[in-house]
């Protein structure tokens, strides 16, 4: 099934509020640092383009303001491209060895009593990513750092 860009934007900004935001999955996942450095874009890089192309026209005149749209374009798409990568992330089937680990950690929530969704057949990134939430949301430290 082909994703648009408009579901892989939107579930690329589910996936970044969804997921976990604990050291301990730092290590495991390269999540964390594209969220992060995707957060910093969106603040960062509208500024950034107005401010590079208000400099490239001022300094260089208005012949140059093609250029100066270019390089404005490419700094407003950068957070587009972190969430681009999340949305696609979380649509992916996770691998076997993750699988399992996501078949084992939903069946131990289970036993200490929280409510969860039936697991799914086959588990993708986003269904981890509440997964996760909802262990660190409400378990203790104990019970989580078995797995971490």
């Amino acid at each position: 099934m082909a994703l648009t860009i408009g579901t892989m934007l939107k579930d690329g900004q589910q996936y970044m509020l969804l997921w976990p935001s604990q050291k301990q999955l730092t290590t495991l996942f390269p999540e964390n640092r594209v969220i992060a450095a995707t957060k910093l874009s969106i603040k960062v890089m509208p500024p950034l383009a107005v401010l590079s192309v208000a400099a490239m026209v001022n300094l260089q005149g208005i012949e140059q303001l093609p250029q100066a749209l270019a390089v404005g374009a490419f700094f407003l798409t950068l957070p587009m491209q972190g969430l681009l990568w999340l949305g696609h992330r979380a649509n992916q089937l996770l691998p076997p060895s993750l699988s399992s680990w996501y078949f084992e950690i939903h069946q131990n929530m289970q036993q200490q009593g929280c409510a969860l969704q039936s697991p799914k057949a086959k588990p993708k990134y986003m269904e981890l990513a509440g997964l996760l939430k909802t262990a660190f949301d409400e378990l203790d430290k104990a019970f989580t750092k078995r797995w971490f």
